[in-house]
């Protein structure tokens, strides 16, 4: 019998190493605070991410960017249209830099699809079909994407 103790006994001491979780730091942030996301999305952004609604989330992050842009041009169409009117063309509505060089033109150009991408790859996409389910990281990457997009509407001094 003290043989199987002291076996039950080593095996027990084996496998708490292996079922005992270490140390819980206190210290760790929100998601939002790690990926730098911008302040000014909504609250809703950030309660329907901690409640695990992440294509929602995603969703209303970026109605917001939409009407931002509508706000900022006066315009009231919206979506991928909205983008590549008011950053397109020789005098762009939104211009985020001078425009004075081939490479400030092409940066222009190039935002102008990356904002009316977001719209028609990402947005669209959660307003229309129905069950569609993002993963936590997908929607952080999301949200930085629609982050970097609103500092890059500050740098240019349109917000």
């Amino acid at each position: 019998m003290a043989l199987n103790l002291n076996s039950f006994e080593r095996i027990v001491r084996i496998a708490h190493a292996f079922t005992e979780a270490g140390p819980v730091s206190n210290t760790s942030e929100h998601p939002f605070d790690e990926r730098n996301i911008h302040p000014d999305l909504p609250a809703e952004v950030r309660r329907l991410f901690d409640n695990g609604h992440y294509a929602q989330a995603t969703f209303e992050a970026l109605k917001y960017l939409d009407e931002e842009i509508q706000r900022i041009s006066g315009d009231s169409d919206f979506g991928k249209s909205l983008m590549m009117r008011v950053f397109g063309g020789i005098s762009p509505r939104l211009p985020l830099n001078p425009g004075m060089t081939a490479s400030e033109q092409s940066e222009q150009e190039g935002f102008k699809f990356i904002f009316a991408g977001t719209m028609a790859g990402i947005r669209n996409p959660r307003g229309h079909k129905s069950g569609l389910i993002d993963d936590p990281d997908t929607c952080l990457d999301h949200l930085s994407l629609t982050s970097m997009l609103l500092r890059k509407l500050e740098e240019a001094g349109l917000r």
